[in-house]
């Protein structure tokens, strides 16, 4: 078995995740915590694929959900944002 890095790691989660995962991460990162609706509104992602999204950036410690009352409360984690930047120095 091959041991990578964390770097390499995430470098290549890029190759997993959707399209549209960057435009959630960055909305995040750009307008701070938010509900899902809001979420879908900013970074123009349908609904129904944002949840799917959401599950695969939680999953990856990316991003974290909070409730708040009926509300999903959508942010971006310490390691999303160090993912972010990982990204635009990877461009």
């Amino acid at each position: 078995m091959t041991e990578i890095t964390m770097t390499e790691y995430f470098k290549s989660v890029k190759n997993r995740l959707p399209d549209e995962a960057y435009n959630v991460l960055k909305a995040l990162f750009d307008d701070g915590k938010m509900n899902k609706e809001e979420l879908s509104l900013t970074a123009k992602v349908k609904r129904a694929v944002l949840d799917h999204i959401i599950m695969q950036l939680y999953a990856l410690g990316l991003v974290d959900v909070t409730s708040e009352g009926k509300s999903r409360i959508c942010s971006l984690t310490k390691l999303g944002e160090e993912y972010l930047d990982l990204l635009k120095s990877a461009s």
